[in-house]
């Protein structure tokens, strides 16, 4: 930054390298000794490691900066791999399923990123998306594990949790079997999520690679009914529950049980069974969330069929008692669809893109409004749907007088929570519909039964994948006999600096005492703190004037409209390619982690910070080095490290 006559005036004398002009030599010693005590300096710089916001934010827990840190080129593939592999697999540490969450995940880490103080966030979840796709094209499998340890876990359902604990476990050389009621698995990704945002051959691929890590499964079968839970605590070494909650909430209303008002997880399973194919001349959907828009989106491409017999109605079909013919569907026509929300839209718990899509495809959506009652004609079936404005009182709902209108449906779909089957395990229930585990998701006064997923808390399917990897450490712990660790405060993937070393060819040594500064092992990293595991950075703590506005790359989208829609299962997001996904990850600001930008040794005044030259073997997080004997601790080289991964205070 240029410095002006008057900026000069502010400083009265004083240079940007914060010392006065005309001191001598002498003058610098002195400073020099007030800094250094012995041999180290009291004020001098460290490389401390943090956690990325973004990580912070992941419920799957990824190292997201890791692979975003590869794919633009920063840290290198070891073991002959190209970067998308070895990008694949760091970021597959964590989560299975990327092909799958970087179409579907609401992408929180993207909320979290601090580029959102300079610009516009990185496309974390599009670059997902692209290594996701890119390992199914190019048939990229998971390693099988070196050895086996002869422990077996039964794990009892496979959605998303049961299928991450059984790769997580297969890491390990842990025997895994999934039981499932179901025909196939997938859990809520199969059952609960249209087709067209999660393709079944890539859903198929992502289960494949699982399965042939040595995964046995057992399907359409039913613990607690088909076998008895006692037989599997005598079979397994341990038990891992991950039910997920596949059942749905019917409105809490006057009239909700009319046979075609019905919920959200009994359309969605229906559709994607394949049985439910057409819908009524008005459907009305109560929610706010991702559910709600999906049962939207399936409504209006299912639409309707004139002269529809009584064995065709919706509510036949999903009770089970039929099934649309897919021959008798040729003249579909378009259906009104209308989504009603207690939140105003733009509080909708829902994906804001998919919102947006919603109302493109010509979905209303009244936002502000909560159900009152469910209007029946003669024949016991739902007529309309009223509702009114409201105001909260406390934690009391009270509906405002004369605000009340009916909308009119000939099929109404509660899409406002999710529940549990507890069918033949009725023992774990506790009582709310949920089940009860600790901090490492072990259910109490059972040291072998662990518990995952939806079951704990309904959320999103990434949550229920980050319980499975935090679960998976617990039964790993439980099965060497080990005591479980407390969980760190901030709970996720850390980047792994020694790890790095290690690969990278370097010996390494654990050492502890005083040595900051002044140790000159080739087989230990020094001057570095690793705070990760307690600490997300902030933007306030970085130097956000280094990054330029640079634009997005936004991944295509196929939008549709009220016509288009009808009919279309087409897959509506397109995967960036290897340059958008470089360019993409290029935005990414590394924070807390050095991404080799030369600011600091650029700007240091006394030339103390240098690259770590190539004899010394430098790595990633280990670029720069400081030599202690020339630096006068002026900080300036903390200030202008754009990721705060230089901190001033060692010895403190």
């Amino acid at each position: 930054m240029a410095v002006t006559s008057k900026d000069v005036k502010k400083t009265e004398g004083l240079t940007w390298r914060r010392y006065k002009d005309g001191e001598t030599e002498e003058n610098y010693r002195r400073s020099q000794e007030k800094i250094f005590q012995a041999s180290w300096s009291h004020k001098c710089p460290e490389y401390v490691l943090s956690t990325a916001p973004c990580q912070g934010s992941c419920p799957a827990g990824e190292d997201i900066r890791g692979y975003l840190n590869i794919v633009r080129g920063i840290e290198k593939p070891t073991g002959g791999q190209s970067w998308q592999e070895y990008a694949f697999r760091r970021l597959t540490t964590a989560n299975p399923f990327p092909a799958v969450m970087g179409r579907v995940c609401p992408a929180p880490c993207e909320s979290g990123c601090n580029r959102n103080m300079v610009e516009e966030n990185v496309g974390i979840n599009s670059v997902e998306h692209f290594l996701g796709n890119w390992a199914l094209d190019n048939n990229i499998g998971f390693e099988k594990p070196a050895s086996e340890t002869g422990k077996k876990v039964a794990i009892i359902g496979g959605g998303p949790a049961g299928l991450a604990a059984a790769y997580q476990l297969r890491r390990l050389g842990h025997g895994a079997t999934i039981f499932d009621d179901h025909a196939e698995l997938g859990g809520m990704m199969r059952y609960g999520i249209p087709g067209f945002r999660t393709p079944r051959e890539v859903l198929d691929g992502e289960i494949k690679r699982i399965i042939d890590m040595g995964v046995d499964t057992r399907l359409n079968c039913r613990i607690g009914t088909d076998v008895p839970m006692e037989q599997i605590e005598k079979e397994y070494d341990a038990i891992l529950i991950a039910l997920g909650a596949q059942g749905g909430r019917s409105l809490p209303v006057d009239g909700a049980d009319a046979p075609n008002c019905v919920t959200a997880m009994s359309f969605l399973r229906a559709f994607n069974e394949g049985r439910l194919q057409h819908v009524g001349n008005k459907v009305v959907v109560i929610g706010g969330g991702d559910t709600s828009i999906d049962v939207a989106t399936v409504a209006r491409r299912l639409g309707k069929i004139t002269n529809a017999s009584t064995t065709d109605l919706p509510e036949m079909v999903l009770a089970g008692h039929a099934a649309h013919d897919v021959a008798s569907i040729a003249a579909r026509q378009g259906v009104d669809v209308v989504l009603i929300s207690r939140a105003t839209i733009d509080k909708m718990a829902a994906n804001k893109h998919e919102v947006e899509q919603a109302k493109s495809e010509g979905i209303e959506i009244i936002g502000g409004v909560t159900p009152v009652a469910v209007i029946r004609g003669a024949d016991g079936r739902a007529t309309a749907l009223r509702v009114a404005e409201f105001e909260m009182v406390g934690n009391e709902t009270r509906i405002k007088e004369g605000t009340e209108y009916d909308i009119t449906g000939d099929l109404i779909v509660s899409a406002i929570g999710q529940a549990v089957d507890f069918t033949g395990l009725e023992d774990f229930n506790n009582n709310k519909g949920l089940i009860r585990a600790d901090k490492n998701y072990r259910f109490p006064n059972k040291p072998n039964v662990f518990v995952a997923g939806d079951v704990i808390r309904p959320h999103l399917l990434t949550t229920a994948i980050g319980h499975a990897r935090i679960c998976v450490d617990g039964i790993d712990a439980f099965l060497r006999g080990d005591e479980l660790d407390r969980r760190p405060k901030v709970d996720v993937s850390h980047w792994d600096m020694v790890r790095k070393w290690v690969e990278s060819g370097h010996e390494y040594k654990e050492h502890h005492g005083p040595d900051w500064g002044s140790a000159d092992w080739k087989d230990t990293l020094h001057n570095y703190e690793d705070r990760s595991q307690r600490y997300v950075i902030p933007s306030t703590e970085m130097f956000l004037g280094h990054f330029l506005k640079t634009p997005r790359n936004q991944r295509g989208v196929t939008v549709l409209d009220k016509d288009s829609a009808l009919g279309n299962f087409e897959d509506r997001l397109h995967a960036l390619d290897d340059k958008q996904a470089v360019a993409e990850a290029k935005r990414c600001m590394s924070c807390g982690l050095c991404f080799e930008c030369d600011n600091c040794v650029v700007y240091c005044p006394m030339t103390a910070v240098f690259k770590v030259k190539k004899k010394d073997n430098p790595t990633t997080g280990r670029y720069v080095d400081t030599d202690y004997t020339k630096c006068i601790g002026c900080h300036i080289c903390a200030d202008v490290c754009p990721t705060s991964y230089i901190v001033m205070g060692m010895g403190e």
